[in-house]
């Protein structure tokens, strides 16, 4: 990414046993811990009512450490927190427990950092009578809290300002949810897809756009589709004016373009790379029909494609991996879950099994090829010396929402061939090292206390990081069912 003339501004806040005897064995930890002194940050009562684990000093004792460096996991280990931060790290036995700690006895867990979405928003669709998005301040940031994200970045907003003030809610202790990197609203052209969104009327309101949300506390923004040349060589300017970052979720603008202005993430990868399209125009998007076609028959490891990594990786362009909304255009793909369905509102729902069956009844789709050309485009960056970002996008016809996408996004990055311990790596350092923020993203001594505690070993088994029973933010835990249990039948509404 480009190096700002200022960092961005940081979050900051006043052999395996069976699932079952794990998740017994972690159930009884809960039931010893209940909360104890409060943490130097005050709780709300609304957010208290969460809490599973609050201590000044905190001990996990016994457990597997994946710790987000693409090292090997570590067996039976103890984790000291303190004060909100990791004190220390080692093999049980090796490292001192304080006397006045809370100990977690967690034989047969593992613990990982909290996860870093980097495309996680905040809005998501309201129906099929039309493009539009309902902001869901309550129910997501209680869904990615639970599934284990701690820190987000918004990247789109349709609400600047909910996104914002939800920002300063959770910062303050008075609403549960993740760190927020709040995205500004989207940087668009004419064409947009939702009435929601801001046309730009050429490049001297992209600088004003730019300049306007910098000041009010916005850490990033997003161009759009539809943005021309001109347009995003201005926001690239102004955001760096700002020591900011922009990324993109192009289709106007091909990579490569992109990329010789300026901008330091791009959306989505391969999937929506028009640049390869045979009618291309400058500043115009072309159908995305036409692009699947294209993209469809390309060869990922051919000249094209791979004089597109080179340059990425030359100009030191991130890409964020959004596959679990990729997998959703793909027939009968994802598996149904019980927990996702109960999530949404009946309408939701309806919506989605709706579209969703439609959607398994194509017997021609390109998504199946489509989604394996994504994963190769992924690989490929990667071994290139790329830096590739997790995040799920939970926008679509719906299905893939705020939390559990994010999940799925690591179990995909392993079916698309990383090593768990390399997903994990992804959707956690990776994600603290573009947001200039060497606090979360690790488990490594005077990190934040930001942990996820799983009951099942994902090195082995990646969909084990779906059993998430505690999420440590700050050093306090909050216990993943209470949270889900608040959300039934939210999602769609609020």
């Amino acid at each position: 990414m480009k190096t700002p003339k200022r960092e961005p501004r940081r979050n900051t806040r006043p052999a395996a046993l069976p699932a079952g005897a794990v998740a017994g064995l972690l159930a009884a930890a809960l039931a010893c811990a209940a909360p104890a002194m409060a943490p130097a940050a005050q709780l709300a009562p609304a957010v208290r009512a969460y809490v599973a684990v609050e201590a000044p000093v905190v001990a996990l004792e016994h457990v597997r450490v994946v710790d987000g460096s693409g090292a090997p996991p570590r067996a039976d280990q103890t984790i000291v927190l303190r004060g909100g931060r990791i004190a220390a790290v080692g093999a049980a036995g090796a490292v001192a427990v304080p006397p006045d700690a809370k100990v977690l006895d967690l034989k047969g867990a593992t613990v990982i950092p909290g996860l870093v979405g980097m495309h996680d928003h905040m809005f998501y669709p309201a129906g099929r009578r039309a493009p539009l998005y309902n902001e869901q301040a309550y129910s997501f940031p209680r869904l990615y809290l639970a599934c284990g994200v701690t820190s987000l970045r918004t990247t789109g907003s349709i609400e600047p300002y909910t996104d914002l003030q939800l920002k300063q809610a959770i910062d303050a202790g008075l609403v549960p949810g993740p760190k927020l990197h709040v995205t500004g609203p989207y940087l668009e052209g004419a064409g947009a897809y939702t009435l929601q969104m801001h046309v730009l009327r050429g490049p001297e309101d992209a600088a004003r756009t730019v300049d306007y949300w910098a000041g009010e506390g916005v850490t990033s923004f997003k161009a759009y589709m539809h943005i021309t040349r001109a347009e995003l060589a201005a926001a690239v300017a102004a955001v760096h004016r700002h020591g900011l970052t922009i990324t993109g979720h192009l289709c106007s603008i091909g990579f490569r373009e992109a990329a010789a202005l300026g901008i330091d993430d791009l959306e989505h990868g391969l999937m929506v790379d028009t640049e390869f399209d045979p009618d291309k125009r400058p500043d115009f998007c072309p159908s995305q029909a036409e692009t699947a076609r294209t993209l469809a028959a390309i060869d990922v490891a051919g000249p094209q494609v791979q004089a597109t990594i080179r340059d990425l990786v030359a100009h030191h362009v991130a890409v964020t991996s959004t596959l679990p909304v990729f997998e959703t255009f793909a027939p009968n793909r994802p598996p149904l879950e019980q927990r996702v369905l109960q999530a949404m509102s009946p309408e939701a729902r309806s919506d989605y099994l709706t579209r969703r069956a439609l959607i398994g009844e194509q017997a021609d789709s390109p998504w199946p090829v489509l989604l394996k050309k994504e994963e190769e485009f992924e690989r490929s960056f990667v071994a290139a010396g790329g830096l590739l970002l997790a995040g799920e996008d939970p926008t679509g016809y719906g299905g893939d929402l705020a939390g559990f996408g994010d999940q799925r996004e690591v179990e995909l990055l392993v079916e698309g061939g990383f090593s768990p311990v390399a997903a994990i790596h992804i959707a956690t350092a990776n994600g603290a090292r573009f947001l200039h923020d060497d606090r979360i993203g690790a488990i490594a001594p005077g990190k934040d206390a930001d942990l996820v505690v799983i009951a099942g070993d994902p090195a082995r088994n990646i969909a084990d990081i779906e059993n998430v029973k505690l999420v440590f933010k700050d050093g306090v835990g909050y216990d993943a069912a209470r949270l889900l249990a608040d959300v039934h039948g939210t999602v769609g509404i609020y």
